[in-house]
Protein backbone atom coordinates (compact mmCIF):
# COMPACT_ATOMS: atom_id res chain seq x y z
CA UNK A 1 0.00 0.00 0.00
CA UNK A 2 1.43 3.74 -0.49
CA UNK A 3 0.74 6.65 1.51
CA UNK A 4 -1.02 10.34 0.30
CA UNK A 5 2.43 11.21 -1.10
CA UNK A 6 2.75 7.39 -3.59
CA UNK A 7 5.17 5.89 -1.14
CA UNK A 8 5.02 2.49 -0.16
CA UNK A 9 4.59 1.50 3.82
CA UNK A 10 6.16 -1.50 3.97
CA UNK A 11 9.25 -2.67 2.08
CA UNK A 12 7.65 -5.87 1.55
CA UNK A 13 5.72 -4.50 -1.27
CA UNK A 14 8.70 -2.81 -1.94
CA UNK A 15 10.51 -6.14 -2.62
CA UNK A 16 7.65 -7.64 -4.06
CA UNK A 17 7.49 -5.90 -6.83
CA UNK A 18 11.08 -5.35 -7.14
CA UNK A 19 11.52 -9.60 -7.04
CA UNK A 20 10.76 -10.18 -10.61
CA UNK A 21 13.37 -7.90 -12.07
CA UNK A 22 15.83 -8.78 -9.57
CA UNK A 23 15.24 -12.57 -10.38
CA UNK A 24 16.18 -11.60 -14.33
CA UNK A 25 19.15 -9.72 -13.47
CA UNK A 26 20.07 -12.87 -11.08
CA UNK A 27 19.48 -15.70 -13.26
CA UNK A 28 20.54 -13.75 -16.77
CA UNK A 29 23.39 -11.42 -15.86
CA UNK A 30 24.94 -11.73 -12.31
CA UNK A 31 25.08 -15.70 -11.75
CA UNK A 32 26.62 -15.96 -15.40
CA UNK A 33 29.24 -13.01 -14.66
CA UNK A 34 30.21 -14.51 -11.39
CA UNK A 35 30.51 -18.01 -13.12
CA UNK A 36 32.66 -16.41 -15.85
CA UNK A 37 35.30 -14.92 -13.33
CA UNK A 38 35.42 -18.04 -11.89
CA UNK A 39 36.31 -19.58 -14.79
CA UNK A 40 38.88 -16.94 -15.85
CA UNK A 41 41.19 -19.40 -13.57
CA UNK A 42 40.35 -22.60 -15.14
CA UNK A 43 41.85 -23.88 -17.78
CA UNK A 44 38.89 -25.55 -19.79
CA UNK A 45 37.93 -27.36 -23.01
CA UNK A 46 34.21 -27.08 -23.86
CA UNK A 47 33.91 -30.00 -25.63
CA UNK A 48 35.88 -32.56 -23.90
CA UNK A 49 34.89 -31.14 -20.95
CA UNK A 50 38.31 -30.88 -19.04
CA UNK A 51 38.77 -28.09 -16.48
CA UNK A 52 41.90 -27.69 -14.33
CA UNK A 53 42.95 -24.32 -11.92
CA UNK A 54 45.58 -22.61 -13.30
CA UNK A 55 45.41 -19.32 -11.17
CA UNK A 56 46.37 -15.98 -13.04
CA UNK A 57 48.09 -18.00 -16.12
CA UNK A 58 44.93 -16.76 -18.29
CA UNK A 59 45.56 -12.90 -17.17
CA UNK A 60 49.30 -13.49 -17.84
CA UNK A 61 48.96 -15.01 -21.14
CA UNK A 62 46.79 -12.35 -23.04
CA UNK A 63 49.61 -9.67 -22.14
CA UNK A 64 53.21 -11.55 -22.11
CA UNK A 65 52.16 -14.95 -23.71
CA UNK A 66 52.62 -16.01 -27.22
CA UNK A 67 48.82 -14.91 -27.65
CA UNK A 68 49.29 -11.55 -26.53
CA UNK A 69 50.39 -9.77 -29.55
CA UNK A 70 47.26 -11.20 -31.21
CA UNK A 71 45.19 -9.89 -27.83
CA UNK A 72 46.74 -6.58 -28.38
CA UNK A 73 46.20 -6.09 -31.70
CA UNK A 74 42.29 -6.71 -30.74
CA UNK A 75 42.55 -4.61 -28.11
CA UNK A 76 43.46 -2.07 -30.28
CA UNK A 77 41.08 -2.52 -32.84
CA UNK A 78 38.14 -2.76 -30.40
CA UNK A 79 38.88 0.83 -29.16
CA UNK A 80 39.49 2.07 -32.76
CA UNK A 81 36.03 0.75 -33.96
CA UNK A 82 33.90 1.70 -31.10
CA UNK A 83 35.56 5.21 -31.24
CA UNK A 84 34.15 5.29 -34.71
CA UNK A 85 31.19 4.19 -34.26
CA UNK A 86 30.11 5.98 -31.53
CA UNK A 87 31.90 9.51 -32.93
CA UNK A 88 30.27 8.82 -36.52
CA UNK A 89 26.88 7.70 -35.27
CA UNK A 90 25.96 10.16 -32.63
CA UNK A 91 27.17 12.94 -35.23
CA UNK A 92 25.14 11.40 -38.14
CA UNK A 93 22.34 10.99 -36.08
CA UNK A 94 22.19 14.43 -34.79
CA UNK A 95 22.77 16.08 -37.87
CA UNK A 96 19.91 14.16 -39.53
CA UNK A 97 17.49 14.64 -36.83
CA UNK A 98 17.89 17.99 -37.06
CA UNK A 99 17.20 18.36 -40.51
CA UNK A 100 14.22 15.83 -39.67
CA UNK A 101 12.82 18.19 -36.60
CA UNK A 102 12.30 20.68 -39.88
CA UNK A 103 8.47 21.54 -40.77
CA UNK A 104 8.82 20.14 -44.25
CA UNK A 105 6.67 18.28 -46.36
CA UNK A 106 6.60 14.86 -46.04
CA UNK A 107 8.22 14.93 -42.32
CA UNK A 108 6.83 12.31 -40.69
CA UNK A 109 7.37 10.01 -43.59
CA UNK A 110 11.04 11.61 -43.72
CA UNK A 111 11.24 10.57 -39.96
CA UNK A 112 10.12 7.30 -40.43
CA UNK A 113 12.59 6.59 -43.12
CA UNK A 114 15.30 7.59 -40.70
CA UNK A 115 13.97 5.63 -37.93
CA UNK A 116 13.16 2.22 -39.42
CA UNK A 117 16.65 0.43 -39.53
CA UNK A 118 16.59 0.10 -36.00
CA UNK A 119 13.68 -2.19 -36.05
CA UNK A 120 15.90 -4.41 -37.92
CA UNK A 121 18.15 -7.49 -35.97
CA UNK A 122 21.96 -6.67 -36.80
CA UNK A 123 22.56 -9.83 -38.38
CA UNK A 124 19.65 -8.34 -40.93
CA UNK A 125 21.51 -5.11 -41.05
CA UNK A 126 24.61 -6.93 -41.96
CA UNK A 127 23.08 -9.00 -44.46
CA UNK A 128 21.96 -6.25 -46.22
CA UNK A 129 25.46 -4.43 -46.45
CA UNK A 130 26.44 -8.25 -47.52
CA UNK A 131 24.34 -7.93 -50.74
CA UNK A 132 24.91 -3.91 -51.25
CA UNK A 133 28.94 -4.41 -51.52
CA UNK A 134 28.95 -7.73 -53.06
CA UNK A 135 31.75 -7.07 -55.58
CA UNK A 136 30.27 -8.88 -58.33
CA UNK A 137 26.26 -8.14 -58.47
CA UNK A 138 26.21 -5.74 -55.49
CA UNK A 139 24.19 -2.81 -55.97
CA UNK A 140 27.42 0.19 -54.97
CA UNK A 141 29.75 -2.31 -57.26
CA UNK A 142 27.58 -1.87 -59.95
CA UNK A 143 27.34 2.07 -59.58
CA UNK A 144 30.78 1.90 -59.04
CA UNK A 145 31.24 0.62 -62.15
CA UNK A 146 29.15 2.63 -64.56
CA UNK A 147 30.57 5.76 -63.01
CA UNK A 148 34.07 4.74 -62.23
CA UNK A 149 35.15 1.92 -63.98
CA UNK A 150 35.80 -0.15 -61.13
CA UNK A 151 34.63 -3.09 -58.66
CA UNK A 152 36.67 -2.68 -55.30
CA UNK A 153 36.91 -6.33 -53.25
CA UNK A 154 35.08 -4.99 -50.02
CA UNK A 155 35.52 -7.35 -47.90
CA UNK A 156 38.98 -8.72 -49.20
CA UNK A 157 40.59 -5.55 -48.78
CA UNK A 158 41.49 -4.93 -44.48
CA UNK A 159 41.04 -1.25 -44.78
CA UNK A 160 38.23 -1.52 -47.07
CA UNK A 161 36.61 -4.07 -44.59
CA UNK A 162 36.67 -2.52 -41.45
CA UNK A 163 35.33 0.12 -42.58
CA UNK A 164 32.48 -1.31 -44.25
CA UNK A 165 31.92 -2.77 -40.71
CA UNK A 166 32.02 0.65 -38.68
CA UNK A 167 29.51 1.74 -41.67
CA UNK A 168 27.07 -1.18 -41.18
CA UNK A 169 27.33 -0.65 -37.06
CA UNK A 170 26.28 3.01 -37.50
CA UNK A 171 23.50 2.83 -39.90
CA UNK A 172 21.95 -0.11 -37.53
CA UNK A 173 21.97 1.95 -34.66
CA UNK A 174 21.22 5.65 -36.57
CA UNK A 175 17.49 5.23 -35.86
CA UNK A 176 18.21 4.22 -32.18
CA UNK A 177 20.07 7.23 -31.71
CA UNK A 178 17.74 9.89 -34.09
CA UNK A 179 14.61 8.24 -32.06
CA UNK A 180 15.88 10.03 -28.68
CA UNK A 181 17.12 13.23 -30.53
CA UNK A 182 13.64 14.44 -32.14
CA UNK A 183 12.35 13.87 -28.81
CA UNK A 184 14.82 16.14 -27.22
CA UNK A 185 14.79 18.51 -30.34
CA UNK A 186 10.85 18.63 -30.11
CA UNK A 187 11.08 19.88 -26.01
CA UNK A 188 13.33 22.33 -26.61
CA UNK A 189 11.79 25.52 -25.75
CA UNK A 190 11.68 28.11 -28.38
CA UNK A 191 12.66 31.28 -26.48
CA UNK A 192 16.48 30.93 -25.77
CA UNK A 193 16.57 30.15 -29.73
CA UNK A 194 14.38 33.01 -30.69
CA UNK A 195 16.57 35.19 -27.81
CA UNK A 196 19.77 34.00 -29.81
CA UNK A 197 18.31 35.20 -33.11
CA UNK A 198 17.79 38.67 -31.71
CA UNK A 199 21.57 38.83 -30.57
CA UNK A 200 22.15 38.47 -33.85
CA UNK A 201 23.57 34.51 -33.96
CA UNK A 202 23.82 33.02 -36.93
CA UNK A 203 21.92 28.97 -37.45
CA UNK A 204 25.75 27.55 -36.17
CA UNK A 205 26.45 29.78 -33.24
CA UNK A 206 22.26 29.03 -32.16
CA UNK A 207 23.07 25.53 -32.59
CA UNK A 208 26.62 25.56 -30.52
CA UNK A 209 25.90 27.81 -28.19
CA UNK A 210 22.11 27.00 -27.45
CA UNK A 211 20.64 24.40 -28.82
CA UNK A 212 23.73 21.72 -28.37
CA UNK A 213 23.89 22.14 -24.81
CA UNK A 214 20.04 21.74 -24.18
CA UNK A 215 20.87 18.51 -25.68
CA UNK A 216 23.53 17.28 -23.82
CA UNK A 217 21.66 15.05 -21.05
CA UNK A 218 20.23 12.68 -24.20
CA UNK A 219 24.27 12.97 -25.79
CA UNK A 220 25.65 11.89 -22.54
CA UNK A 221 22.98 9.16 -22.43
CA UNK A 222 23.21 8.11 -26.29
CA UNK A 223 27.18 8.09 -25.73
CA UNK A 224 26.68 5.33 -22.95
CA UNK A 225 24.53 3.55 -24.58
CA UNK A 226 26.17 3.59 -28.49
CA UNK A 227 29.44 2.56 -26.61
CA UNK A 228 27.80 -0.62 -25.27
CA UNK A 229 26.00 -1.19 -28.65
CA UNK A 230 29.92 -1.20 -30.21
CA UNK A 231 31.35 -3.80 -27.86
CA UNK A 232 28.74 -6.18 -27.48
CA UNK A 233 25.63 -5.86 -30.22
CA UNK A 234 28.59 -5.60 -33.42
CA UNK A 235 28.73 -9.32 -32.54
CA UNK A 236 26.12 -10.51 -35.19
CA UNK A 237 27.01 -8.01 -37.74
CA UNK A 238 30.92 -8.53 -38.13
CA UNK A 239 29.87 -12.53 -37.83
CA UNK A 240 28.04 -12.00 -41.10
CA UNK A 241 29.96 -9.45 -43.29
CA UNK A 242 33.82 -10.79 -42.90
CA UNK A 243 33.64 -13.90 -39.77
CA UNK A 244 36.48 -11.48 -38.29
CA UNK A 245 38.78 -11.16 -41.35
CA UNK A 246 40.73 -10.41 -43.49
CA UNK A 247 43.78 -10.32 -42.14
CA UNK A 248 45.50 -6.93 -41.48
CA UNK A 249 48.60 -5.56 -42.57
CA UNK A 250 52.44 -6.64 -40.72
CA UNK A 251 53.78 -5.94 -38.41
CA UNK A 252 51.42 -4.76 -36.17
CA UNK A 253 47.54 -5.96 -37.54
CA UNK A 254 48.80 -9.38 -38.70
CA UNK A 255 48.20 -11.48 -35.40
CA UNK A 256 44.33 -11.36 -35.98
CA UNK A 257 41.58 -10.36 -38.54
CA UNK A 258 41.70 -6.78 -38.76
CA UNK A 259 37.31 -6.87 -37.94
CA UNK A 260 38.10 -9.35 -35.05
CA UNK A 261 36.86 -7.19 -31.67
CA UNK A 262 37.06 -8.41 -28.12
CA UNK A 263 33.42 -9.48 -27.95
CA UNK A 264 34.34 -11.67 -31.29
CA UNK A 265 37.56 -12.82 -29.89
CA UNK A 266 36.04 -14.13 -26.85
CA UNK A 267 33.46 -16.35 -29.11
CA UNK A 268 36.34 -17.48 -31.46
CA UNK A 269 38.67 -18.66 -28.26
CA UNK A 270 35.71 -20.06 -26.44
CA UNK A 271 33.95 -22.23 -28.87
CA UNK A 272 36.76 -22.28 -32.11
CA UNK A 273 39.93 -23.42 -32.00
CA UNK A 274 41.14 -24.89 -28.75
CA UNK A 275 37.53 -24.22 -27.09
CA UNK A 276 39.62 -22.92 -24.44
CA UNK A 277 36.82 -21.38 -22.04
CA UNK A 278 38.87 -20.41 -19.35
CA UNK A 279 40.65 -18.11 -21.67
CA UNK A 280 37.72 -17.09 -23.06
CA UNK A 281 36.92 -16.08 -19.81
CA UNK A 282 39.66 -13.98 -18.89
CA UNK A 283 39.05 -11.93 -22.18
CA UNK A 284 35.95 -11.27 -21.27
CA UNK A 285 36.72 -9.97 -17.59
CA UNK A 286 39.57 -7.45 -19.21
CA UNK A 287 36.38 -6.61 -21.71
CA UNK A 288 34.37 -5.28 -19.27
CA UNK A 289 37.00 -4.24 -16.92
CA UNK A 290 37.79 -1.47 -20.21
CA UNK A 291 33.96 -0.95 -20.49
CA UNK A 292 33.83 -0.30 -16.65
CA UNK A 293 37.00 2.18 -17.01
CA UNK A 294 35.08 4.23 -20.07
CA UNK A 295 31.91 4.63 -18.05
CA UNK A 296 34.11 5.53 -15.31
CA UNK A 297 35.56 8.55 -17.20
CA UNK A 298 32.21 9.21 -18.55
CA UNK A 299 30.51 9.75 -15.76
CA UNK A 300 33.96 11.66 -13.77
CA UNK A 301 34.62 14.30 -16.85
CA UNK A 302 31.63 14.10 -19.09
CA UNK A 303 29.19 14.11 -16.66
CA UNK A 304 30.35 17.78 -15.11
CA UNK A 305 29.51 19.57 -18.64
CA UNK A 306 25.84 17.89 -18.48
CA UNK A 307 23.41 20.77 -18.90
CA UNK A 308 20.10 19.86 -17.13
CA UNK A 309 16.87 22.27 -17.84
CA UNK A 310 15.46 23.53 -14.74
Amino acid sequence: MKDDHGVFRSRFTVWLYLSPTILILAVFIFYPAWKSIILGFYRSNLFLGTRTFIGLENFRNLFTGILSPGFIQVMVQTVLFSTLVVLFGLSFSLFLAVQANKNVKGAKVYRMLLIWPFALSPAIAATIYLFMFNPEVGIVNTVFDALFGMRPRWLDSPVLAFFLVVAASVWKNIGYNIVFYLASLQSIPKTPLEAASIDGASRFQSFKMVMFPLLSPTTFFLLFTNLTFSFFDSFAIIDVLTKGGPIGPAPFFDNEGITTTLMYKVYLDGFGGSSNMGFAASEALVMMSIVAIFTFLQFRFLAKRVHYEG
